[in-house]
């Protein structure tokens, strides 16, 4: 029976992720210790969003939730801490995210301070506004309408263990080495299913009511070439992925893993362990 063998969520876009045992399952992703996936994100002088694709720096910036703190380290720095309570009089301000511009809460100058120092250029943190509104793409979510905060597309990436182990046996035959699954940068992973199985699911359900749709294949950026321990850009996995993994489904691009959207069971409980059944789409 497949089972979910990895859960990772990122309070702050493109920066380190948080390993998780368990994590609340709504609409717009994961949520765990009152921090919702991606409800974090850095942003430019002109508000347009901050990623590893030009700041792999940004892997090395590590998360942690501490009661009603998040905390951001990174090496020669100190702690920076965040109020994670609501703050009405936070300044709004408009943020572009690809082609969307939303309306996100600025948190603060000392913050603003902190990463532009941690990574050499000038940019701010905001935080998705309770009042603002985005959606992942109705072309492939069809009727329903699914929330999401600052993903680049999609509240959920599933990825299933097999489908790296795969990769990993090509790179090594290559004379390359294996990369671990953070590099591609997923919110669950799945074992007890064949490589590359999860292209071709109708659904994810759960024993506890948490249904699952995956909605469109993963097109992967250069953000794979980079160290999430240390920030360093290497050689690309995709690199690999380019002979075997071109998807006609999306105008060829090279696609690994599944952007999912949440179906039912809302506020319910995701866990590493939880066994799915993952029927397949014929």
């Amino acid at each position: 029976m497949p089972s979910i063998s990895e859960l990772t969520m990122y309070p702050i876009k493109s920066c380190a992720g948080i390993a998780l045992t368990e994590a609340v399952i709504t609409a717009s992703g994961l949520s765990y210790g009152g921090v919702s996936d991606r409800e974090w994100m850095l942003v430019d002088e002109s508000g347009l969003f901050l990623t590893q694709r030009e700041y792999p720096r940004m892997a090395c910036l590590r998360i942690t939730i501490a009661g009603d703190t998040l905390r951001v380290d990174t090496d020669a720095m100190a702690t920076l801490s965040i109020s994670l309570k609501a703050n009405a009089d936070a300044q709004k301000i408009t943020v572009q995210i690809w082609e969307t511009e939303v309306i996100a809460n600025d948190a603060g100058e000392e913050a603003a301070i902190w990463f532009s120092q941690a990574l050499g250029t000038r940019c701010r943190l905001v935080r998705f506004s309770p009042q603002a509104q985005r959606y992942a793409n109705t072309k492939w979510t069809g009727d329903t309408l699914a929330p999401t905060h600052f993903a680049d597309g999609y509240p959920l990436l599933l990825i299933a263990q097999a489908s790296l182990e795969d990769l990993n046996r090509r790179a090594i035959a290559q004379g390359r080495q294996a990369v671990p699954m953070n590099r591609f940068r997923p919110n669950i992973v799945i074992e007890g299913v064949e490589a590359f199985e999860e292209d071709y699911a109708a659904s994810y359900l759960l024993e506890n009511g948490i249904q699952l749709r995956p909605v469109k294949p993963c097109p992967r950026c250069p953000i794979p070439a980079v160290d999430q321990l240390t920030g360093e850009v290497g050689a690309s996995p995709v690199d690999i992925l380019q002979s075997y993994r071109a998807n006609p489904i999306v105008d060829g691009e090279i696609t690994f893993g599944m952007n999912v959207i949440l179906e039912q069971g809302a506020g319910l409980v995701l866990r590493v362990g939880d066994e799915v059944e993952m029927p397949i789409a014929f």
